[in-house]
Parts: structure tokens; C-alpha cells; sequence
């Protein structure tokens, strides 16, 4: 039996996999949009939103905290750090990152502290699902795969929403019954009467 070994294995053993999700999320969060194959975009996305649901405890510690004193602002400090350290710990070396812009200058920030200061911030009242998967019409060269887009959404941006089920259309009037009428007997042809013959 398969208890216990949900998810796609994508031909890779679990470092490897681990490795992979880790890059695609350092990509995904210096850019907030990168194109890959629709499996790993699938498997990526709850690793993604686990980092960032840290990254917004994080914050909502730091906001609830602020003008309670200085010992209120010590332990949520504290709390933050613990956010920041599980974050740091699911992105591996890849939390120390350089971010760099499109000139390739240096920003400065790496991507764990663009995920802590800006992509937590940003989701603050969000309920989860930050990302968006979008499926691309063409596939990709060498193998075939299927590609997709993730993204993360903007602020304020909400996903659109399936129409739900259309409304009952009302029951049509129901007609009159017909009414019987006696049976007619069915009319006979006759062929005409031949000539006689003499």
C-alpha cells in the first residue's frame, strides 16, 4: 500500500527534490514570476506558501506588538526570529542569496529578507493562496512537457473565481392533459370495381 508517499516524485530521490523546490522558490521569489513545467509548478506551490505564511505570522507578531512596551516588543522580536530561523531552515543555502535587479546591480537584500520585508507585508490580510498557476498553450522543446506560469499575485489582487453552479431554471407549466376521444375506424380503400367482361 501507498500510505504516506503523496505528492509527485518528478524521477527525482527526496534531496534532489528538496533541492529543486528550493531553487524554484529562490527564483520565484526574486523575480515573483518564472516559467516551469506544470508538475513541479503543482508540487512547488505548497512549499512556497508555507514560506510565505511564515513570513506573514512574522509580521502580524511584529504589528500586534508595536506601542505595548518594550518587553511586548522583545518577545515578539523573539517570535519573529523563530519565523525567520523555520524559514531559513526550509530554504537551506539558498536563503542567503544575493537579489539582483535587471541592470545587474546588487540590491542589497537576499531573498530571505525580501520574503520577511516585503512578500509577508504584502499578504497581511490574505487567507492564503498567493500564488497563481497558469497554464501555457505550448509545450516544452526536448521532451514535451507542458509548462505553466507561477506567480505571485500583486497586492490588493484577488483570484478570480469559478462561477458557481447556474441557477435552477423553474419548472415549465405543466400542459393540460389530452383528452381522450373514441377511436375513429381506420378507412378502408377499396379498389375501384373492374369492368365486366363479356
Amino acid at each position: 500500500m501507498r500510505h504516506g508517499k503523496r505528492g509527485r516524485h518528478l524521477n527525482r530521490k527526496p534531496s534532489h527534490r528538496r533541492s529543486l523546490f528550493r531553487n524554484l522558490t529562490r527564483a520565484l521569489i526574486t523575480h515573483e514570476k518564472i516559467v516551469t513545467t506544470l508538475p513541479k509548478a503543482k508540487e512547488m506551490r505548497p512549499f512556497v506558501e508555507k514560506l510565505i505564511t511564515l513570513a506573514k505570522k512574522a509580521n502580524a507578531v511584529i504589528a500586534g506588538a508595536a506601542g505595548k512596551g518594550e518587553a511586548e516588543e522583545g518577545k515578539a522580536k523573539t517570535a519573529a526570529l523563530h519565523y525567520r530561523r523555520q524559514a531559513m531552515a526550509l530554504l537551506g543555502p539558498t536563503h542567503g542569496t544575493g537579489i539582483w535587479d535587471k541592470n545587474d546591480e546588487s540590491t542589497g537584500d537576499t531573498v530571505l529578507k525580501k520574503l520577511f520585508r516585503d512578500i509577508g507585508p504584502r499578504y497581511a490580510a490574505r487567507p492564503g493562496g498567493y500564488t497563481r498557476i497558469m497554464k501555457q498553450h505550448y509545450r516544452r522543446l526536448g521532451d514535451g512537457g507542458s509548462t505553466a506560469v507561477i506567480e505571485l499575485l500583486k497586492a490588493g489582487e484577488t483570484k478570480v473565481q469559478k462561477k458557481g453552479p447556474a441557477p435552477v431554471a423553474p419548472a415549465p407549466a405543466l400542459a393540460p392533459a389530452p383528452v381522450a376521444t373514441a377511436p375513429t375506424p381506420p378507412a378502408t380503400t377499396e379498389a375501384p370495381a373492374a369492368p365486366p367482361t363479356t
